[in-house]
């Protein structure tokens, strides 16, 4: 499947390529990011978007875009709120998986003596790893669904964190759409001992020093000064919960095509109107189990801010341990943009795409309304993760979206047989970044030679004009789950 140049870092496949498609699929990438999406399905995947009920526009592709499950990881697509669908596939498995980053005033230098007892410590204190449990015990159902209706709001009530942390989270970290009722018991199972864990796959937490500022405007803005300046990125999910979410919508959607007479290219992007009562009902489910990610990523915060205090000898508060900001980037969100020049009620999918909303929009932080959104890029554990700023331009190109991370292009079974946990970690060692994971074989899974190269991705990004350039984060010690 062919796409054609349209300019510098912009592609496009066109409308009719395939008899389904409604709306042409534009990819944002430069040739070397474009080859490695040739090598997956990424462009079928993102033609079959392109045939959704409803969709407006176009069907995106971001510059870390690469093979998902329905559509493609690092994907958009706007549809029509009364009359178009949703789909559990332009989500994901890992609803709200998302990215939180922190600031402290501390510099390498009063760190690097402590950093393998910080992230010994750390490891103990934030459980890490397929199916662990946490510290955190919400007494069945009834304290589930205390998490799954209020989200972050409700980790603060119980004293993880300060109230004003949830200015600076997205939706205030908790969406009003949200449903418990919605919400299978097998699902609430899986989410009563879960929150304040990290989980397993590409999730980390990580401690990372400003490497470089390139708009100080908006890094001061932020709380970050100077190079040398010591942060932290948390970046997880809702965990066994959401991905129950996932497989009991999928089971729900696949019913509701036939009940609705709804023609997809693939199965895996199964759907239901928005309006209908299963769109409703996993519009529900979906933003509940979102909530449940933001008080998971609190609590973490939470203990990584007490670890911080006990190894420092200094109290949080003196450390200077502010929420940047936290960002999803696994969503279906009902959204009005303006499109043909009308203001239009919209499910805005982004499935490995991190929102990126201007300065002066009405969801931008008080703090941050002269410069934007804080948009939160993570890397590998052995290159750089980024702060961007929300762009105007990204509402014109994107729905408000860019890039997520730095994309994979080698999938796990590859990685495995190419990468050795220990010499990854060896390696890594050497250049002073310290790795620590429950398995070797996850440190070989998300070796940073699996993956695209997030400089590219982000350099991408800023001249297209989706986000704009400010920060790059150096990782000098990382928990892999």
């Amino acid at each position: 499947m062919q796409a054609r140049k349209l300019s510098e870092n912009l592609y496009e496949i066109p409308k009719g390529t395939i008899d389904c498609m409604t709306v042409p699929v534009k990819i944002f990438a430069s040739e070397a990011l474009l080859r490695k999406m040739k090598q997956d399905k990424t462009f079928v995947q993102g033609t079959n978007v392109a045939c959704l009920p409803g969709i407006y526009s176009h069907s995106t592709i971001l510059p870390d875009g690469h093979q998902g499950y329905g559509f493609p990881i690092g994907g958009v697509a706007a549809t029509d709120y009364e009359n178009g669908v949703i789909s559990p596939g332009g989500v994901g498995y890992d609803i709200n998986c998302g990215v939180r980053v922190l600031t402290t005033n501390l510099d390498e230098k009063d760190v690097r003596p402590k950093i393998r007892a910080l992230i010994d410590r750390l490891f103990d204190e934030v459980p890490t790893g397929v199916g662990r449990r946490g510290k955190i015990s919400l007494h069945g159902p009834r304290g589930v669904d205390e998490v799954l209706n209020r989200g972050a709001e409700w980790a603060v009530e119980q004293g993880y964190g300060w109230e004003e942390d949830l200015a600076h989270i997205e939706a205030g970290g908790s969406l009003e759409l949200a449903d418990a009722s919605k919400v299978s018991p097998h699902a609430k199972k899986r989410g009563e001992g879960q929150v304040g864990t990290l989980g397993s796959g590409n999730h980390f937490l990580e401690i990372q020093t400003v490497d470089a500022i390139y708009d100080e405007v908006a890094a001061r803005a932020m709380g970050i000064d100077r190079t040398g300046q010591v942060t932290v990125m948390i970046h997880s999910g809702s965990r066994g919960l959401g991905h129950q979410v996932c497989g009991d919508y999928i089971k729900t959607m696949t019913h509701a095509m036939r009940k609705y007479n709804i023609q997809v290219p693939d199965r895996e992007l199964c759907s239901a109107p928005t309006t209908s009562p299963e769109g409703q009902a996993y519009l529900g489910a979906m933003s509940a189990a979102a909530n449940y990610a933001w008080a998971n990523r609190q609590a973490m915060m939470h203990w990584t801010r007490k670890t911080f205090s006990k190894v420092m000898g200094q109290s949080v508060e003196d450390l200077g341990m502010q929420l940047i900001y936290d960002v999803a980037h696994n969503m279906g969100k009902v959204e009005e943009h303006d499109i043909d020049g009308k203001r239009t009620k919209v499910v805005v999918h982004r499935k490995g795409a991190t929102r990126a909303f201007p300065a002066g929009h009405p969801e931008t932080p008080t703090e941050y309304k002269d410069i934007g959104q804080p948009v939160l890029i993570p890397g590998t554990m052995g290159t750089a993760s980024y702060i961007l700023m929300g762009n105007p331009k990204s509402m014109e190109l994107t729905f408000g979206s860019t890039a997520h991370g730095a994309g994979r292009f080698m999938s796990r079974t590859r990685a495995k047989k190419q990468f050795f946990g220990k010499e990854v970690q060896s390696r890594l060692a050497s250049e002073g970044i310290i790795v620590k994971s429950p398995k070797a074989i996850v440190i070989a899974e998300e070796a940073p030679g699996a993956y695209k190269d997030v400089d590219e991705v982000v350099r991408v990004s800023d001249a297209v004009g989706i986000a704009t350039k400010a920060v790059r984060l150096r990782p000098i010690g990382v928990i892999k789950g």
